[in-house]
C-alpha cells in the first residue's frame, strides 16, 4: 500500500497530491472488476499504476451481475468453446485467490418436456464443460433421474420433469471481489481513487500521455501524467473513445440484465437452479442467506447509462418464469423486496440479438495510443487484465526498451484470504459464530462477516469491541463502517450500504433500521453540514423506493 496514505477518503488530499506530483507508467480508467484486475496485474509486474473511477468503485456493471463465477454453460450452445475453456478454468483459480469470497455452488439444471436441453445433449454438454474447465473429483457433473432431482429440489415441476444435470459453479459478491482486487493492487504500489472523472486526455505530439480529470468531491480539476492509458470504463468505453476522437470501427452494444430479490420463505429453494424460460432463454434462482434472488433478463439498452432501472415489465417477465418452473410457488409483485439492474458492455455484431452476442472481450488501440478494453465476463477478469497489460508491456519494450515480467496474478491471494482451502473458511465461520454467540449474533452474522471480509473480520471485531453500544447490530454496523471508511475509501452512505456491504440487495430491512445512526456517524467522521446529511438521507430513501417498490402505480 502507498506509504503513509490509507486507502481512505480521510486521506484524500494526500492521494490527490501523489497523483498530481508523480508520473506513471499506466493510468487505468474505470474502477470495476476489469479496471481493478488491470491495476493488480500491472502493479504486480512492476509498473507504476494509477486507477481513477468517476463514481464509486464497482458502481457500474461490477455490482450488478448475477454474482456467479461461472463457466458459461450456455456458450456451449453457441459453440464458443474457447470462452467456455478460459472462464471455466478461471473459476477454480479465482476460488483459490479468494476462497472466502468465491464460494462453491452446486447447480441443478432441470430437464423438462420440450425444454432447451435434452438428456443426451445435457449429459454430453456437461461432460465437455467438465473437460474444458478441467473439473475434477466431486465437482464433476452427474446426471440425475427424476426422483433424485426432486429429492434435491422438491419444488421442481413433477409433471414435466424428466431428470436433471448436476454440476459445479461458484458464487460471489461482485462488488466485494472488485474491492479486494483493487486493495490488493495497492500492496503492489498502485494508487486508486474514486469520484474522479476523466474529462479529456493529455497529448504529447498527438500521442496520449495522461488524463485531465475532475475530482467531484472537492470540485477541482487536475492532470495525471502517464506513458499509457487504458480505458476499462465498461458501458462508458465508447464515450471516452469519442473524447479521444477514436470511436471508429467496432462499437459497444449494451444489454440490460435485471435481478429480483425475495425473502427466502417466499422462494424456499434448497439450492441453486438454472432453468428454462418459456421463450427459450435460461435463468437462475439462487438462495443466499436471508433471501433468494432470480435473474436475468437480456434486453437491448439505449437509454441513460447512469440511470438503469428495473422496469415493471422486467419484474413481470421474471416472476412469470419462476411461477412457470416452480408450480407450488406463486410469487407476486408485492413479494419483491429488492432488485438490481445492470448493463453488459458487449461488442456489437450486425444481425445478432442481445442474447446471441459474444461475451468475448476485445481490445481497441487508437492511433493516438488510447487502449480500450470491453466485453468479457466477470469470471474472466484476470485473463482480460493479463492480455491488455501484455499489450502495454510490448509497447514499453518498443518505446522505452523496458522489459515487463510475465503476469503472476494466478498466485497472488486477494486481501482477506489467509486460507489455504475452502474448508478453513468454513472452520473460521464456525469459530467466529462461537465467539459472537454470547453477544447475541446469529450464524448468518458470522457467515456474512467472513464471506465479505475474510480474515479482515478480525479488524472489524476489534473495532466492535471498542464500541459502547447496547444494540449489538448497530455496534457491528458502526465497526464495519469504520473499517470501510478507513480501508476501502467509502465516501457516502450509498457506498457503504450498497457496494461495501450489499445490504440494499441482501438485507434491505437493515438499512431502514440503521439509516439514521449511520448518517449520524458520517456527520461526525466527515464533519458534514446538515444539508449534506439531508441529501444523503433523501438519496437513500430514493434507492430503497426504486429497488423495492413495484406497486401498480409504477406502471
Amino acid at each position: 500500500m502507498t506509504k503513509n496514505i490509507r486507502f481512505s477518503n480521510l486521506d484524500r488530499k494526500k492521494t490527490v497530491a501523489k497523483l498530481t506530483e508523480e508520473s506513471f507508467d499506466l493510468v487505468v480508467i474505470g474502477g470495476g472488476i476489469t479496471g481493478g484486475g488491470i491495476a493488480l496485474d500491472a502493479a504486480s509486474r512492476g509498473l507504476k499504476v494509477a486507477l481513477v473511477e468517476k463514481n464509486d468503485f464497482a458502481s457500474g456493471t461490477s455490482s450488478k451481475s448475477t454474482k456467479l463465477i461461472h463457466g458459461g454453460l450456455r456458450y456451449l450452445k453457441q459453440f464458443d468453446f474457447w470462452l467456455v475453456k478460459e472462464v471455466g478454468s478461471e473459476r477454480a483459480i479465482v476460488h483459490k485467490l479468494a476462497p472466502h469470497l468465491v464460494l462453491p455452488e452446486k447447480m441443478l439444471l432441470p430437464l423438462i418436456e420440450n425444454g432447451s436441453y435434452g438428456k443426451w445433449l445435457t449429459s454430453i454438454g456437461l461432460k465437455v464443460y467438465d473437460i474444458l474447465a478441467q473439473v475434477t473429483g466431486d465437482d464433476k457433473r452427474k446426471m440425475l433421474e427424476k426422483k433424485e432431482a426432486l429429492k434435491l429440489e422438491p419444488l421442481l415441476p413433477k409433471k414435466i420433469l424428466k431428470g436433471a444435470g448436476y454440476y459445479a459453479e461458484y458464487r460471489t459478491d461482485d462488488a466485494r471481489l472488485t474491492m479486494e482486487t483493487i486493495k490488493t493492487s495497492l500492496h503492489h504500489g498502485a494508487i486508486a481513487i474514486n469520484y474522479v472523472e476523466v474529462k479529456d486526455f493529455i497529448y504529447d505530439e498527438g500521442i496520449v500521455a495522461g488524463v485531465k480529470v475532475k475530482d467531484t468531491v472537492s470540485d477541482t480539476e487536475f492532470s495525471i501524467k502517464s506513458k499509457y492509458v487504458i480505458s476499462a470504463a465498461g458501458p462508458w468505453v465508447d464515450e471516452l473513445r469519442g473524447i479521444n476522437n477514436s470511436k471508429k470501427g467496432k462499437r459497444l452494444h449494451l444489454t440490460k440484465g435485471v435481478h429480483l430479490v425475495f425473502p427466502y420463505d417466499k422462494l424456499p429453494i434448497k439450492q441453486s437452479v438454472y432453468f428454462d424460460i418459456p421463450d427459450g432463454r435460461m435463468m437462475f434462482a439462487i438462495p443466499r442467506g436471508k433471501i433468494t434472488y432470480i435473474g436475468t433478463t437480456d434486453t437491448n439498452f439505449n437509454e441513460n447509462k447512469d440511470d438503469v432501472k428495473t422496469d415493471v415489465a422486467d419484474a413481470i417477465y421474471l416472476i412469470s418464469a419462476v411461477n412457470n418452473m416452480f408450480p407450488k410457488i406463486n410469487l407476486e409483485m408485492e413479494d419483491i423486496i429488492s432488485s438490481w439492474a445492470g448493463l453488459r458492455p458487449l461488442i456489437h455484431e450486425e444481425g445478432k440479438s442481445a442474447s446471441e452476442l459474444s461475451r468475448k472481450d476485445e481490445i481497441f488501440t487508437s492511433e493516438s495510443g488510447l487502449i480500450s478494453i470491453a466485453g468479457g465476463k466477470l469470471t474472466g477478469y484476470r485473463k482480460m487484465a493479463e492480455r491488455v497489460v501484455n499489450r502495454v508491456g510490448k509497447k514499453l519494450e518498443e518505446d522505452y526498451g523496458s522489459l515487463v515480467k510475465p503476469s503472476d496474478t494466478e498466485h497472488i491471494p486477494l486481501c482477506g484470504n489467509e486460507f489455504k482451502k475452502y474448508k478453513y473458511v468454513k472452520k473460521y465461520i464456525a469459530e467466529i459464530h462461537e465467539r459472537l454467540t454470547p453477544e447475541g449474533f446469529s450464524q448468518y452474522d458470522a457467515w456474512y462477516l467472513v464471506t465479505n471480509y475474510g480474515k479482515q473480520t478480525e479488524t472489524i471485531l476489534e473495532y466492535y469491541a471498542k464500541q459502547k453500544d447496547d444494540d449489538h447490530e448497530l455496534g457491528m454496523a458502526k465497526a464495519e463502517l469504520k473499517f470501510t471508511i478507513e480501508n476501502e475509501m467509502v465516501q457516502t452512505p450509498m457506498d457503504f450500504f450498497i457496494r461495501r456491504t450489499g445490504r440494499l440487495y441482501f438485507d434491505i430491512d437493515s438499512i431502514r433500521k440503521l439509516m439514521e445512526p449511520i448518517l449520524a456517524e458520517f456527520k461526525t467522521i466527515f464533519k458534514l453540514e446538515d444539508e449534506i446529511i439531508n441529501s444523503y438521507r433523501a438519496t437513500l430513501e430514493e434507492e430503497l423506493e426504486e429497488h423495492s417498490n413495484f406497486s401498480l402505480d409504477r406502471i
